[in-house]
């Protein structure tokens, strides 16, 4: 990248997902290799053949959160300010936001406010259109995941809900990343939102895609996903301001990429996603030797394993670095995930943990010679970490990170 660009590092973590709340309890899950699912009951799943979710079960926004909405939020837009708030308070942020000290919030997410929805159909039809306030419409749009953080930390600059599904934190992230670097803010809040929903359980049960107990990545013997919720925010600066105030610097954003094939409404493509792991490396200035560790997309469905794992080896040859993926403990946590997974990587870097993909046991031979990380945390320095988001469409978008550096 060129010299003109500023630095742009990461200062501040927050989670809200079914292994923890909060970034040490998060971790301390994630790296113990506990696994956070279990009976879904936010909705009724007795007319499904699977009941089994990523459900975030002791959520209290009014917990967490400090800013009083004027509207009340839809569960997506609670779990990404909550994270935001977590976040926040981690890099013991104060934003001042002006036309000096512009901020930017940028969230992802898949089903933005669907749990929501189906609630107020299920009104609508029993009690009739009286019975919905206009109040509980205004939290309807998934635009209000954005508002939500901006209102909960009183950020005023630009406010933006990504809805690329899957990858979504992470084209989030780097519209956050562009922002800094580029000099039009100084502080960033970028992350994910997701909750449980009746339809999405109910479609990837229809194409087959759900597994019956478990997510297991990689594994031999994976079936599936596990639908899962979640909201995940990371705070970025620009150096200088960082350094500034004096803040924990957890991790550098060095660059990402994104790009879209649009070759098939579900299925990935090898050849895209390894151009997206090609151009993000170019656009943080590092060669496949550099990277430390890959926190992989790894849904645990067949087919986009065998593809993930096909497009590292087509970048990477046979010297793949070690690879996890976290829906092993989280469940997929749709426009949440990739989100999940940068705070993984930033982690990674700054305790030289690397987390395991907790449920798998034994790599599937057909996708061998890969080094899968399992069961536990493996120690190990992690200089450079590769995070990957995929979704339906061909939506591909890979976030670097790297470890500071003066």
């Amino acid at each position: 990248m060129s010299g003109s660009f500023r630095r742009v590092v990461v200062t501040g973590l927050g989670a809200v997902s079914s292994i923890g709340i909060g970034k040490e309890e998060f971790w301390s899950s994630l790296t113990a290799g506990s696994i956070g699912c279990g009976k879904i009951n936010l909705f009724d799943t007795s007319g499904f053949e699977k009941h089994v979710g990523g459900q975030v079960y002791k959520f209290d926004a009014e917990k967490i959160m400090r800013s009083g909405n004027s509207v009340p939020l839809g569960r997506s837009a609670a779990l990404g300010a909550s994270a935001a708030r977590l976040a926040a308070d981690d890099a013991e942020l104060k934003i001042v936001d002006s036309a000096h000290d512009p901020g930017v919030v940028a969230m992802g997410t898949t089903s933005g406010e669907s749990f929501l929805i189906e609630q107020l159909a299920e009104k609508w039809y029993s009690s009739g259109e009286s019975s919905i306030s206009p109040s509980e419409i205004a939290a309807v749009p998934a635009s209000e995941i954005s508002r939500a953080v901006s209102s909960e930390l009183s950020m005023c600059g630009d406010s933006i809900t990504i809805s690329t599904a899957c990858s979504a934190s992470n084209y989030a992230i780097g519209y956050g990343f562009d922002a800094i670097r580029t000099g039009a803010a100084s502080v960033a809040v970028c992350g994910g939102a997701d909750s449980l929903n009746r339809w999405a359980h109910a479609g990837f049960n229809r194409i087959g895609a759900l597994a019956h107990e478990r997510c297991r990545p990689f594994d031999v013997n994976r079936d599936g996903i596990i639908t899962a919720e979640g909201g995940v925010a990371l705070i970025l600066e620009s150096l200088e301001r960082a350094e500034s105030r004096g803040a924990t610097i957890y991790a550098e954003v060095l660059g990402w990429a994104a790009n879209c094939d649009a070759s098939h409404p579900v299925s990935p493509d090898g050849y895209t996603i390894a151009e997206c792991i090609r151009d993000a490396q170019e656009n943080a200035g590092v060669s496949p030797e550099d990277v430390s560790y890959i926190s992989a997309h790894g849904t645990g469905t067949p087919t986009n394993d065998s593809t993930e794992i096909g497009a590292i080896r087509e970048v990477f040859g046979e010297n793949i670095p070690p690879i996890s993926s976290i829906k092993s403990s989280l469940g997929h946590t749709m426009g949440a995930a990739s989100g999940f997974g940068a705070l993984a990587c930033c982690m990674a870097i700054n305790t030289g943990l690397l987390p395991p993909t907790a449920a798998t046991s034994e790599v599937d031979p057909d996708l061998q010679p890969v080094d899968i990380i399992m069961g536990e945390a493996r120690k190990g320095k992690v200089r450079v970490a590769q995070n990957h988001g995929f979704a339906f469409g061909g939506n591909n978008a890979i976030v670097i990170f790297g470890e500071f550096h003066e």
